[in-house]
């Protein structure tokens, strides 16, 4: 996770040196997920549907207007723990992508970002006999199992006052060996409140 934010942070000074003009957009907001469902007993164990659940999202870009391309980072965790069926832990998803951005402007107030990328897909389980007997400093209850991903993503951008927008978005994640859940597929679908900073 250190090094995707080492490469994250690289990118946005490399894209502000070479950038002439540039629009700066910060946005936060709430989804949920999706993703194909299948059937699941005690008998024949199957893993879950990773869906459903309250997510925060927050991104950042910046984007060059003579093109509208840019760069976008964003990250969307679940808002409470969950609990894993069968053996009482819990979980917490985070999914965490840096994408390249198309930006078109439709109209003075209507703008699309259409993202496509990489990321990271962790889950951190937490529980209480990952290695600790008794509480000890150092004791860890929790592990964590990250995934490389892929990220595809559309957003409709609409100014509501000055240069605050609104931004219904999806997002579609391949999530490679993805052993936890049922799915390698997941959507993400929600809307984020943002404010552009620089020239639009």
């Amino acid at each position: 996770m250190r090094k995707f934010a080492v490469i994250v942070f690289a990118f946005f000074v490399l894209l502000v040196t070479l950038a002439d003009a540039q629009q700066i957009d910060i946005a936060a907001g709430a989804s949920t997920l999706m993703s194909p469902t299948s059937s699941s007993d005690l008998v024949s164990f199957r893993q879950p549907a990773e869906k459903n659940g309250t997510y925060i999202n927050v991104s950042a870009d910046f984007v060059g207007l003579n093109r509208r391309l840019g760069l976008e980072v964003e990250t969307s965790f679940r808002y409470h723990e969950t609990f894993y069926p069968y053996n009482g832990e819990t979980y917490r998803p985070f999914l965490s992508a840096l994408n390249v951005l198309y930006q078109p402007q439709v109209t003075k107030r209507i703008g699309l970002d259409l993202v496509g990328g990489v990321g990271i897909a962790t889950t951190r389980f937490n529980g209480t006999n990952f290695g600790c007997i008794s509480p000890t400093i150092g004791c860890v209850n929790y592990l964590s199992s990250n995934h490389f991903m892929e990220d595809l993503g559309a957003g409709v951008r609409y100014y509501f006052w000055r240069r605050f927008f609104i931004r219904p978005e999806i997002h579609y994640y391949h999530i490679q060996n993805n052993r936890e859940f049922n799915s390698n597929n997941v959507f993400r679908a929600g809307a984020s409140i943002g404010l552009t900073l620089g020239p639009r």
